[in-house]
């Protein structure tokens, strides 16, 4: 691999001290997964950055397809993963047909990176968006959830956190998953209704959502497509995980 930038090297160690270095994080993180994973399951992890999820879901004894493109968090997942038999590491973009697509990196800033041009757009007139620069570009191979699918097996749980092109990526799927998550931010709140709206080409599901890192759901009671839809479009401040279930499956 070419030779990184300091940029890049404080990007990525700011990720992983974020990421890896708040404490009681992991027990949040396995309590909140482990009411939709259990032992030996199989897990897709959709925009895995430096891993994290990865070693809740570990703990929890499940296996793991995680998917990566920017070459520099591939490196470090490999570091940390790469001997791990129930892990296995893809370095592509997922969207909604196979190919080829540019990759809109933020050295600085890693975990914001992305494929969509118009979710940048929109989230510059963030006051949090503000100062990030997404100073490199890289062409990326793209291919689907389906052909995840073919290849590993249909996920107890697919986690998608790919900075708004979270449609894109159920826009490649054909099938209903158990249970899956997806991120939202009020800047471009338009691309998770438009995947609560593909969930339901799909199937039935119910919602709950886990404000920014918190890793809580937030309601007792799940939510119908309508529901949260109306509860996101009130939204106008903070992120988080939008949690949707097949309704009748499990029970959180």
């Amino acid at each position: 691999m070419a030779q990184t930038s300091w940029r890049e090297r404080w990007g990525l160690w700011r990720s992983l001290l974020m990421y890896y270095g708040i404490p009681g994080r992991q027990a949040r993180m396995r309590r909140c997964y482990g009411q939709f994973i259990q032992r030996e399951d199989l897990c897709f992890e959709i925009g895995a950055h430096v891993g994290n999820r990865i070693m809740a879901w570990r703990a929890l004894g499940a296996r793991v397809v995680a998917v990566e493109p920017q070459p520099l968090l591939m490196e470090t997942l490999r570091r940390r993963y790469g001997s791990d038999p129930a892990v296995m590491l893809v370095e592509e973009a997922i969207g909604a047909a196979p190919g080829e697509a540019t990759l809109h990196i933020s050295t600085r800033t890693p975990t914001v990176t992305t494929m969509s041009q118009d979710w940048i757009s929109r989230v510059q007139q963030d006051a949090s968006f503000r100062k990030v620069e997404w100073d490199r570009q890289v062409t990326v191979p793209v291919t689907t959830l389906d052909a995840l699918i073919e290849t590993w097996g249909e996920p107890a749980f697919c986690k998608i956190d790919v900075e708004g092109f979270e449609l894109a990526v159920l826009q490649g799927l054909s099938r209903p998953l158990a249970a899956l998550s997806f991120e939202y931010i009020p800047a471009a709140i338009d691309v998770a209704l438009g995947c609560i709206k593909r969930l339901e080409e799909l199937g039935h599901y119910e919602y709950n959502l886990a404000p920014g890192e918190s890793h809580r759901l937030q309601f007792k009671q799940w939510l119908s497509a309508a529901a949260m839809s109306e509860h996101l479009g009130r939204l106008r401040e903070g992120s988080g995980d939008v949690y949707a279930r097949l309704a009748g499956v499990g029970g959180a």
